[in-house]
């Protein structure tokens, strides 16, 4: 009895193997178009959302330009807040077209334009004090000329000229910066940091006052911590001054000389324990010249 041939099963294998390959690659054609489709929407996202950011910091910066020019010469007593926005705007920009964190230029788009707002109300608060004393000198001035003509009730004219030219010599200050500082060799950095703070820099600018004479003048600087401790080098004697009859000790103290003229002031406390670490929380800053508190600011560290 002959042997039938056995049927070869091979091809029908190999059939169902290239069925399966062609079906996997398929799916996997799909979801490599589906997924390079994702991608690109998410390019194109991300590029409107760099853009969003880059218009809302030209139109911050030019609503800022458009003010100092607004202002005239009188922005220039604020130049050095400008200086600080202009540095600002340039750290985004700088953000913007190179590595960036949406997060963290969001964060500090937030921070600049309250800065920039800071300096809309600094300057408008500073254009109505050189108004009022012009009004309040030429009204002095027309004042004293009426008093030179009279020859009734003398003293008591005097008297009320008097007060009223004391009131108008006194010193304002404005645009008062209270910073902490690290320091680094030469180099400073503004930080709001508690373990890096080395130095706390106060900058103010006293106001121009012709009324007041040439003289030299002693200005007082306290700085209270979180917890009102004043910031002192020494609790001696040696480092107090007079208020209004009673003895404060000061954090920094600084002699000038003062003649009428609009001055800017920087002075700086530096931390005596390299050890020991800034108290966080915020602190308040006081000045003092002339036994008068002319100016407070504050600064927080975190």
């Amino acid at each position: 009895m002959t042997e039938k041939p056995k049927k070869n099963s091979k091809p029908i294998i190999y059939i169902v193997l290239l069925i399966i390959f062609l079906l996997l690659l398929t799916v996997a054609g799909y979801l490599y178009v589906d997924k390079s489709s994702e991608v690109d929407n998410l390019v194109i996202e991300k590029e409107q959302i760099r853009n969003d950011l880059q218009q809302e910091l030209d139109k911050l910066m030019e609503d800022h330009n458009q003010i100092k020019l607004d202002y005239g010469s009188l922005s220039d007593t604020l130049s050095f807040r400008d200086s600080l926005i202009q540095a600002n705007a340039k750290d985004i920009k700088k953000l913007l077209n190179y590595k960036w964190d949406y997060y963290q230029i969001k964060k500090k788009l937030d921070r600049l334009r309250e800065v920039a707002k800071g300096y809309v109300i600094q300057m408008d608060s500073l254009y109505t004090v050189n108004q009022e004393l012009k009004e309040e000198n030429s009204r002095i001035r027309e004042r004293f000329k009426t008093e030179q003509n009279k020859n009734t009730e003398l003293k008591v004219q005097k008297q009320e000229l008097q007060e009223i030219v004391e009131n108008a010599s006194r010193v304002k200050v404005y645009n008062i910066q209270s910073t902490a500082i690290r320091q680094r060799g030469t180099k400073q950095k503004e930080t709001n940091k508690a373990r890096r703070t080395d130095r706390v820099r106060v900058c103010f600018t006293l106001g121009e006052n012709k009324l007041v004479e040439p003289a030299k003048q002693s200005v007082y600087i306290r700085i209270a911590r979180p917890d009102d401790v004043i910031l002192v080098f020494d609790k001696s004697d040696d480092y107090t001054f007079e208020y209004k009859g009673e003895k404060l000790q000061y954090s920094i103290m600084r002699d000038i000389k003062y003649d009428g003229e609009s001055k800017d002031i920087c002075v700086y406390w530096n931390r005596r324990n390299s050890e020991q670490e800034a108290m966080t929380g915020r602190y308040f800053v006081s000045i003092y010249m002339n036994n008068e508190v002319i100016g407070e600011s504050y600064f927080d560290l975190q």
